[in-house]
């Protein structure tokens, strides 16, 4: 019986013979050019579907497991970091770059987080979401590290979760610029991994009480 190819970007489906991989695509913002190369190599390699994630990406689902290194090869993408103790995705809207209702620049400050932590090691899974304005279509409530704009700033919220055990984000911060934002949240992220937990951001603050949690972050 098989098993997930981590090391290829590969999940095994549940015929567990064959696999899904999943090209990242920051924010779910492509270009026709992209969405070809996706749909050909789907086609090249006889996948049963493509899928849409809820972390904004497009899964080719039903590949052999001795055609995902060349699928891979003519890709040319990076993986999605779909499983593993990582940042597996960071959600975004398209903020004030597209939308009518936009408030702040969702799509601007999700790339900068998404170029420096998708991927990156964590005591537990982690996921990051930023809505351009309180109607949340990121769903910012239930990520480890949600960011709401609003007219006056970015709203900041930590330890959301969904899965078996949903949590929503509590507030820590509000009114902040962008530059606010992102060194705030090193500081969580730094302190967490520091920390020696194994438990996910939410339980971790559960544990330590949000007031102490704050303190330590500076908040």
């Amino acid at each position: 019986m098989k098993d997930n190819l981590p090391e290829k970007g590969a999940i095994v489906q549940r015929d567990r013979e064959t696999y899904a991989i999943a090209p990242h695509i920051p924010g779910g913002i492509a270009d026709p050019n992209t969405l070809r190369k996706i749909a050909d190599v789907a086609e090249k390699y006889g996948a049963a579907a493509l899928k849409m994630t809820s972390a904004q990406r497009i899964a080719i689902v039903g590949l052999k497991e001795e055609d995902l290194d060349n699928a891979w090869a003519d890709l040319d993408m990076k993986p999605g970091a779909a499983v593993g103790l990582c940042v597996r995705s960071v959600k975004f809207c398209p903020g004030t770059t597209f939308c009518k209702q936009g408030k702040q620049d969702a799509v601007g400050l999700g790339l900068k987080l998404d170029e420096k932590y998708h991927g990156m090691s964590m005591p537990s899974k982690f996921k990051m979401a930023v809505s351009g304005c309180p109607n949340s279509c990121s769903e910012p409530a239930i990520k480890d590290i949600g960011v709401m704009g609003t007219a006056k700033g970015y709203t900041l919220m930590v330890g959301g979760a969904a899965a078996a055990s949903p949590r929503l984000a509590e507030v820590v911060a509000k009114n902040l610029s962008e530059e606010e934002v992102l060194d705030t949240i090193d500081r969580i992220v730094t302190f967490y991994k520091s920390s020696g937990t194994k438990k996910r951001l939410g339980k971790f603050i559960e544990g330590m009480g949000l007031e102490s949690f704050k303190s330590q972050v500076g908040l």
